[in-house]
Parts: C-alpha cells; sequence; structure tokens
C-alpha cells in the first residue's frame, strides 16, 4: 500500500469532527525541531501517556511499539518510541508530530497538525487537523518522559 493510502486508512479511522481545531497556532521549524510549544503552552505528560494508548484517537500505536500497555496492539511499522526521550530533544519530536514529511517526505506517518485535504481524506477530516496543538504538547510532554 502507497503511503498516500496508509495516511488516508489511517484518518479514515478517526471520527469526523475529532481534533478539529478552529485554526492553526503559528509555529517556526529551526532545523529539524519545533522549539516553543504549540499555542505557548506546554503539555501534560500523564494526559499524553493516555492519548498515547487511544488507538482511534491519537493512532500512535498502530504503527510504534513502545512501553505501552497492550503490546500485542503495537504496530512494527514505524521505529519503537522507547528511549524516544533520549534520543530527540523537545522540539524534535513536536516536529516530527506535527509534520514528519518536512523531514523525510517519503514517511507514511501523517501530519498530525496539517490541515487534511485530497480526494483520500474523509470529507470530515477535510481542512482540519488529526490533533490540536493541546494534544500534540501532551504527547510532546509524555514523550520526552522516556528516557531508556
Amino acid at each position: 500500500m502507497k503511503a498516500a493510502g496508509i495516511c488516508a486508512a489511517l484518518l479514515g479511522l478517526l471520527p469526523p469532527g475529532a481534533g478539529a481545531a478552529e485554526g492553526l497556532a503559528a509555529y517556526k521549524i529551526e532545523g529539524d525541531a519545533i522549539a516553543l510549544p504549540l499555542g505557548g503552552v506546554l503539555g501534560n505528560a500523564a494526559k499524553g501517556e493516555k492519548l498515547m494508548g487511544e488507538r482511534q484517537r491519537s493512532l500512535c500505536v498502530l504503527c510504534h511499539s513502545g512501553p505501552f500497555p497492550n503490546p500485542h496492539l503495537q504496530g512494527t511499522l514505524a521505529p519503537s518510541l522507547g528511549g524516544v526521550g533520549a534520543r530527540l530533544s523537545e522540539g524534535q519530536i513536536r516536529l516530527r508530530i506535527v509534520d514528519m514529511k518536512h523531514l523525510n517526505p517519503e514517511s507514511i506517518m501523517p501530519a498530525y497538525y496539517g490541515l487534511a485535504a485530497g480526494e483520500r481524506v474523509a470529507g470530515g477530516w477535510r481542512s482540519k487537523p488529526v490533533l490540536e496543538a493541546g494534544e500534540i504538547e501532551d504527547l510532546v510532554a509524555y514523550l520526552v518522559t522516556l528516557k531508556d
């Protein structure tokens, strides 16, 4: 399955309207990172941990594995997130969630903070981000705690 098809399939798993935002907060990419939190507010690691496990909401564990509950439900299409906080900075993690395609145009990971478009995106998702800025910050706050 081509990358575009996988991304479209992942977006199709979410209920329309989930993650919808009025507008996107501005952010600045510096090198391989977004240094400042989206919307200027740091996330909550406990909320991020909970969101990580919500397969139909965050989609993370559909492709990634890591130190999360239910390892038999975790994916193997993408790198493990175990120890990601030791490998990447907060800003590097943030950019990868916001738009991994900025770093790797061939990545199958969807842009979680872009406006979904195209014929393969369900109507309820067009022109909406997958996750809101605060949800991305919650994931970032959690992922930076994963040091081993």
